[in-house]
C-alpha cells in the first residue's frame, strides 16, 4: 500500500504535468527563453520592465516600518523621564524613577513573543490564503489593538498591548521579504529585499526623532504621543494591501494559470505577451523541480531532505542578526544614558545613531552589486566582532569621560558596519534561498527563530544594563562579541552565494549538495537534459524512501 508521502509526491507532480500541459509543448523553450533574458538584464531595463512590481513590492514593504518603528521605541523608553515615572518606581536620590529590570525584560520581549505566534500563524495562513488578504487582516487587527498599548495605565495592561500588537508585526516581517523577493527578476531580488530593512531603519529613524522632541515634556503626552502615532500607517496600507496582485508564484502553486498570467501582466511595465508567457512557463517548471526533489508543503517539510540545509542557512543568517549584538548597539540611548549622558544628549545620539542606519542600508544596495551576499554577511560578522570587543575592553581599561565618547563612536560605527552588512543583507539571503514551494513556511520558521533568540537577548540585556541588576554597562561588548564570532564562524563554512541565481538554479544548487563556498563558481543549467537525469534520481531515491 502506498503511503502518504508517496501519494503526495505522486499528485503533486501530476499537477504540476497538468500545468505543463496547459501551458503547451512549447512551455520549456519558453521557460528558458525567460530564465536566459533574467540573466542578460542589466539594471535600468529590469526596472524599466516591472517598475510596477517594484512599486508594488516597495509599498508593501512599508508595513516594516511599524515594526522598526516599536522596536526602538520600547527599548529607549527606559531612558524616559516621563515613562520612567508612570511604569518605574523611584530608586532614590542616586538612581531616581527607574523601571526595574524584571519589568524591563517584559516589556522588552513582549512584541517579540507576539512575533512569534503571528509567524507562525501566517506561514500557514500565507501558504493557504496568499500574502494581500493575511495582510489585509493583520493590519485591521493592529488598528484596534493598539488601543490597548495607547490607554494602557499600568506596566502589565502595556505588556499585554505589546503581545497583542506583536501578533500582527510578526505577519509583517515574514510577508515583505517573501513577497519583495516574489515578484520581481533576479537583479532587482537583492534590492527590494534589502529595502525591507531600509524600512525597518526609517522605522527605527522615525521613533528616534518623535522622542527626542517629545523627551522634555513632562505629562503623559511625552510617551502617549510616540503609541498615538502607530494609527497612521495601518488604513492607508489595508487599502495598498487590498488593491495590490498576488505573487504569480503563490498562484502558479495553486494552480490558479490565469490568475498568475493576470498578475505579472500587472506586475510587468513593458512586457510583451511572449514574455509574459515565459516568465509564467519559468515559475511552473522551476515548482516542477522542486516538486521532483522533494514533495509537501508543511511545517515538516521545511526540515526534511534539501529543504533542511535551506531551513538551516535561513534561520542563522536572521539568527546572526541578534548574535552580532543588535540588541545592545541598536538600543544606545539607554546605554548613553547610564554611561553619565545628559539624557537630551543621549537622545540626539539616538537620532544620529538611526540616521546613521538608514544611510547605511541605502549605500548597502551598491556594496551587494559588486560583493554579493556571502563576502559582505562573513565580513561584516567579523567587524561587529572586533568593534564589540573593543567597546568591552575600553570600559575594563579606564573611567575617564573620553572613553565615554569613544564607547558612543564605537556604537555609531558598529550600526554603520551593521546597516551595510549583515542588517539588509539577511533579508536578500533568507528570501531567495528557502524555496519557493515552501517559502512562506520557511520566511516563518527563520524569523521564529530570530525572535526567539531575540527572547533570549532581550532577558538578558536588561540585567547587563540595568544600575539596579548586574550593571556591566560597555563590558557587555564581551558577552555580544563572543556571540558574532559564532556567527562569524558559521557564516564562513555555511553561508552560499546565492547573487544572480535564478530559483531554478538554487533549486539545482541545493538538490546536488554543493559546498557553501562553491555556489557562486558551479555551473548548472536548469534546462540541460544531464541535470534532469540528476533530478529524477533523487526523485527515485524520495519515493524508495517513502515506501519503506
Amino acid at each position: 500500500m502506498a503511503s502518504a508521502d508517496d501519494n503526495t509526491i505522486v499528485a503533486e507532480k501530476s499537477a504540476i504535468n497538468h500545468v505543463e500541459d496547459t501551458l503547451g509543448h512549447g512551455a520549456i523553450n519558453e521557460a528558458k527563453q525567460a530564465t536566459d533574458d533574467e540573466h542578460s538584464q542589466t539594471l535600468m531595463q529590469a526596472l524599466r520592465e516591472n517598475r510596477k512590481a517594484v512599486i508594488w513590492s516597495v509599498l508593501v514593504s512599508m508595513t516594516i516600518i511599524m515594526e522598526g518603528y516599536d522596536t526602538i521605541l520600547m527599548g529607549n523608553f527606559f531612558a524616559y523621564p516621563t515613562f520612567n515615572q508612570k511604569y518605574g518606581e523611584w530608586y532614590g536620590e542616586e538612581i531616581g524613577y527607574q523601571v526595574s529590570a524584571p519589568w524591563q525584560t517584559g516589556l522588552s520581549m513582549a512584541s517579540t513573543v507576539g512575533c512569534i505566534f503571528g509567524g507562525i500563524l501566517n506561514g500557514y495562513c500565507a501558504s493557504k490564503y496568499g500574502y494581500r488578504i493575511v495582510m489585509v487582516v493583520a493590519l485591521g487587527a493592529l488598528t484596534a489593538l493598539i488601543f490597548i498599548t495607547f490607554f494602557a495605565n499600568s506596566a502589565g495592561v502595556l505588556l499585554a498591548g505589546q503581545v497583542l500588537c506583536g501578533l500582527s508585526w510578526g505577519v509583517f516581517a515574514t510577508v515583505g521579504p517573501a513577497y519583495a523577493s516574489e515578484v520581481c527578476p533576479t537583479v532587482l531580488r537583492g534590492y527590494l529585499t534589502i529595502y525591507v530593512n531600509l524600512c525597518w531603519a526609517i522605522g527605527q529613524l522615525i521613533a528616534s526623532g518623535v522622542l527626542y522632541g517629545l523627551v522634555d515634556r513632562t505629562d503623559q503626552w511625552g510617551y502617549r504621543i510616540p503609541f498615538a502615532l502607530q494609527w497612521i500607517w495601518p488604513v492607508p496600507l489595508m487599502i495598498v494591501a487590498w488593491l495590490a496582485p498576488e505573487s504569480p508564484w503563490w498562484l502558479v502553486r495553486q494552480d490558479r494559470l490565469d490568475d498568475a498570467k493576470h498578475s505579472i501582466r500587472r506586475l510587468g511595465g513593458d512586457k510583451t505577451e511572449d514574455q509574459i508567457n515565459g516568465q509564467l512557463a519559468m515559475m511552473v517548471h522551476t515548482i516542477k523541480l522542486e516538486a521532483e526533489v522533494e514533495a509537501g508543503t508543511t511545517y515538516w517539510d521545511c526540515f526534511k531532505g534539501v529543504d533542511l540545509r535551506r531551513t538551516e542557512i535561513c534561520c542563522m543568517a536572521f539568527v546572526g542578526q541578534i548574535l552580532s549584538g543588535s540588541t545592545f548597539a541598536y538600543s544606545p540611548t539607554y546605554f548613553f544614558t547610564n554611561a553619565g549622558l545628559p539624557v537630551t544628549r543621549s537622545f540626539q545620539l539616538g537620532v544620529g545613531c538611526t540616521a546613521i542606519a538608514f544611510v547605511g542600508t541605502c549605500f548597502s544596495w551598491w556594496l551587494i552589486t559588486g560583493f554579493g551576499r556571502r563576502t559582505l554577511y562573513v565580513y561584516g560578522q567579523g567587524i561587529l566582532c572586533t568593534i564589540l570587543f573593543i567597546i568591552g575592553i575600553l570600559d575594563v581599561s579606564s573611567n575617564a569621560n573620553g572613553i565615554m565618547w569613544a564607547q558612543a563612536g564605537l556604537c555609531m560605527t558598529w550600526l554603520l558596519v551593521y546597516s551595510l552588512t549583515v542588517g539588509p543583507i539577511a533579508y536578500a539571503i533568507v528570501s531567495e534561498t528557502s524555496s519557493i514551494r515552501l517559502r512562506p513556511l520557511t520566511v516563518c520558521i527563520a524569523r521564529t527563530a530570530y525572535q526567539i533568540i531575540n527572547v533570549v537577548s532581550q532577558v538578558l540585556e536588561p540585567y547587563f544594563m540595568n544600575p539596579t541588576a548586574w550593571n556591566a554597562s560597555g563590558k557587555t561588548g564581551f558577552f555580544w562579541g563572543a556571540t558574532a564570532l559564532v556567527a562569524f564562524l558559521w557564516a564562513f563554512f555555511r553561508l552560499p552565494e546565492g547573487k544572480d541565481r535564478t530559483y531554478a538554479e538554487l533549486d539545482i544548487l541545493f538538490a546536488r549538495k554543493v559546498s557553501a563556498r562553491k555556489f557562486s563558481s558551479t555551473v548548472v543549467d536548469a534546462y540541460a537534459v544531464g541535470v534532469h537525469e540528476s533530478q529524477e534520481g533523487l526523485v527515485s531515491e524520495k519515493v524508495e524512501q517513502t515506501k519503506q
